[in-house]
């Protein structure tokens, strides 16, 4: 029982199963998949190696057949050199067996032979001797050709060329064995004008072997083939050149061009130069080079555009300014040479200046409109802040940063410039500065309240980046605009223009400047007549505005309508007193402010175009003048007398703003015609109402000196020869006091001999100006 019992607990050694049963039972397929692709890869390695060593074996064999196949080449040339030799050994000997034979005979037989055989010897031995010597000739050359001994193969094709009279004969003069011999002797020259072209188009020659080469062909009368390697040796010099250069173009984006430029004009000057030393200077070979220098003036233009930067960033205006300058001042330099590429480089280039510019430009407006952030690398000039700054409370107005923006962007693309785009692009720069220029005095009518006439503008749709609610905001926007085109921008261009034309001048000499000068100041006078164009949109937007507003939009006594005429109390217009205009005018004299003090040009400027608005207006609008002339209103004298002040105020305005328009005179005179005629159909006698013409003329002037530059009227002398125009003849021939203004006919006399006509707005031009 206990064995059994043992048994139990401890199985017999039997029953355990081995591990290879094990394997063969549980092993994967996987597994076995795994093993059976080692192996194969294993094989697959062997195989790989026996194939490696086979083609290592193949290889070396085959370096080895390259050096017996050499060597064989060798044999074979000495073994034609031995036949030469041999052969020539063997025509002397028949040369000598002969001549022996030809005495022998002669000696033998001296009565027969003397009378056949010297005619027989006169007919053939010469010939045979030729025969000869040819064949000699032509195995010493191929002797020559086979060990490439080209100098003297040429000396003695030369030397031969020239002593045998059958080479130099043509057509049916010769034998048909010297015939033979020409053909043969001219297949010589062609087998050794290949190697002298076989030797040009290696790609490792130096120049010396070029020449040399070169040389020969022109000995063998090949000049147009040999002018043709020369210009190939040179073109794959400028390629080779290119392609060395080319991977550090990005290291370089804006002056690879200078590079560029230099590599291949100096090299196309080189092979001018050795052109002429080879070739001589026949005109055909200069055209030749002329063509030459285009293609590769071409491939130069191509290489240029391709490795350029992106056209609309800064760095490739750069890049294409330094372009016109480097390459118009090489082919300055090989124009000496008889070489004039300008022309054709500023064709090439043009297509290339245009993109850039226009890519350049948009990319500005843009920036300048607010439609996308300027670039961080742009810096923004502090110098600009200063002169912007007077007309806004702080420096960092919204208004004054649009203002730094625009010049700075415009300053750093006159940056970029060289000296020659400004001589041959400055007026497409000047356009396209002048188109910008345009964009942003858009953006500011955007920021004037009331509808602009460029609502079509697309892009100024949203683009508006603070909108100006108060006169002060108003007149801040008119100041800036007007320091900007009156004096930052102008500046700013005619500076670079005159530094620029300046260096021109100090390099090609007092005659280039005398060709360029007429041009780029007539470009800039019309690019200034532009921009002025330009701000007068702004300002007559400016000035309908305002005088809409305190027509219509303004309330109380500062409005301006005809009720301000009509019952007045005469508490300021005694004749012997010293009155004021009415408040609308008031108003309008001293809209400027103290946000415009200091700055006279601009303040009669505006001065100007609001008293030409006003009187326009006034003269046009039927709702004015219906309230005197439909009897409905109470006219009294004083608001005649009034009314006639007020446009003498006006006149008397467009003086002192230095705009003296006969259009302004001409309003206020049939204004104050009008009125009188409204008047004296209600039965107010103008001759015993109003005062006399000077009472006007002096109120007015006393007025402006009281409004304007806060004087006494006792002042007024102080004035009158400097900002006013004073009437020393406006009486009227008649003996009526009344006005100067007071009737059609007598408005001429307001117009004094001395006024200047000025340049009157666009939209609102003088008649007779």
């Amino acid at each position: 029982m206990e064995s059994s019992e043992e048994e139990d607990d401890f199985p017999s050694i039997e029953s355990i199963i081995p591990q290879s049963k094990v394997d063969s039972l549980y092993q994967s397929h996987t597994e076995k998949g795994i093993r059976k692709l080692c192996c194969e890869l294993l094989d697959l390695k062997d195989a790989v190696e026996n194939l490696s060593g086979n083609m290592q074996t193949k290889y070396l064999a085959f370096l080895r057949i390259s050096e017996e196949a050499k060597e064989m080449k060798y044999e074979l040339i000495e073994l034609r050199k031995h036949i030469s030799s041999q052969g020539i050994l063997v025509q002397d000997l028949m040369t000598g067996v002969s001549r022996e034979l030809e005495e022998w005979n002669q000696t033998g037989d001296k009565t027969q032979e003397a009378t056949q055989e010297p005619e027989s010897v006169e007919l053939e031995d010469p010939t045979t001797d030729e025969l000869d010597d040819h064949k000699k000739f032509l195995e010493n050359i191929d002797v020559l050709l086979a060990e490439h001994k080209i100098e003297e193969a040429l000396e003695a094709l030369d030397a031969e060329e020239k002593n045998s009279a059958e080479l130099k004969t043509s057509g049916d003069a010769f034998l048909t064995e010297g015939s033979s011999y020409k053909s043969e002797f001219l297949g010589r020259k062609e087998m050794l004008e290949d190697q002298l072209v076989q030797i040009a188009e290696q790609p490792s020659i130096s120049v010396l072997e070029l020449k040399k080469a070169l040389s020969g062909l022109i000995k063998l009368g090949k000049g147009p083939l040999a002018h043709q390697l020369l210009l190939k040796f040179y073109g794959s010099r400028i390629q080779k050149s290119i392609e060395v250069f080319l991977p550090s173009c990005s290291n370089c984006p804006r002056t690879y061009p200078t590079t560029l430029s230099r590599l291949v004009f100096s090299i196309i000057s080189l092979t001018r130069k050795e052109s002429g030393l080879i070739f001589g200077d026949d005109p055909v070979y200069t055209n030749r080079i002329v063509q030459w220098a285009e293609w590769e003036i071409e491939f130069f233009v191509r290489v240029i555009k391709e490795n350029a930067p992106s056209s609309e960033t800064i760095s490739a205006l750069r890049a294409a300014s330094v372009c016109v300058q480097a390459s118009l001042n090489y082919c300055l330099a090989v124009e000496s040479q008889g070489l004039k590429l300008s022309k054709l480089v500023l064709v090439l280039l043009h297509p290339f200046i245009e993109e850039v510019l226009e890519l350049n430009f948009r990319r500005a407006r843009k920036v300048v409109l607010g439609l996308m952030k300027p670039d961080e690398s742009m810096p923004f000039s502090p110098h600009f802040a200063p002169p912007l700054s007077t007309f806004a409370p702080s420096s960092d107005s919204v208004l004054v940063k649009s203002g730094i923006r625009f010049l700075s962007i415009v300053e750093d693309l006159l940056e970029q410039l060289t000296p020659l785009t400004i001589l041959h692009f400055g007026g497409n720069i000047l356009s396209r500065i002048g188109h910008l220029f345009d964009k942003y005095m858009d953006s500011l009518i955007k920021a004037l309240p009331g509808p602009s006439d460029d609502d079509n503008i697309a892009e100024l749709k949203e683009v508006i980046p603070f909108r100006a609610e108060t006169d002060s905001e108003q007149l801040s926007i008119l100041g800036i605009a007007f320091t900007i085109v009156d004096e930052l921008l102008p500046n700013a261009v005619v500076t670079l223009w005159k530094q620029q034309n300046g260096s021109q001048v100090l390099k090609d000499g007092p005659a280039e400047n005398a060709k360029s000068n007429p041009n780029m100041t007539a470009e800039l006078k019309e690019w200034k007549r532009h921009l002025q164009h330009s701000f007068d949109k702004l300002r007559d937007h400016f000035c309908r505005q305002y005088v809409l507003s305190f027509i219509y939009s303004r309330e109380g006594k500062t409005r301006l309508n005809a009720q301000i005429y009509l019952n007045g109390n005469g508490e300021d217009l005694h004749w012997d007193s010293d009155p004021l205009p009415s408040l609308p005018f008031q108003q309008l004299a001293t809209v400027a402010g103290d946000v415009l003090l200091g700055k006279e040009k601009i303040q009669k400027i505006l001065l100007a175009r609001l008293t030409e608005t006003v009187v326009m207006w006034l003269s046009d609008e039927q709702e004015f003048w219906v309230i005197f002339e439909d009897g409905s209103g109470s006219l009294q004298p004083l608001g005649l007398q009034q009314l006639i002040l007020d446009m003498h105020f006006t006149v008397e305005i467009a003086r002192f703003a230095g705009y003296p328009s006969r259009h302004v005179h001409q309003i206020a005179s049939a204004i104050t015609a009008r009125a009188i005629r409204a008047f004296s159909a209600r039965g107010i006698d103008p001759n015993s109402a109003l005062p006399e013409d000077e009472w006007f003329v002096e109120t007015a002037k006393s007025a402006i000196n009281k409004l304007l530059l806060g004087a006494e009227g006792s002042e007024m002398s102080e004035i009158d020869e400097d900002d006013l125009i004073i009437h020393d003849e406006i009486v009227s021939e008649s003996d009526d006091t009344i006005s100067s203004l007071s009737t059609e006919e007598s408005f001429q006399s307001f117009v004094s001999a001395s006024m200047g006509e000025l340049d009157s707005p666009a939209d609102l031009t003088d008649p007779e100006s």
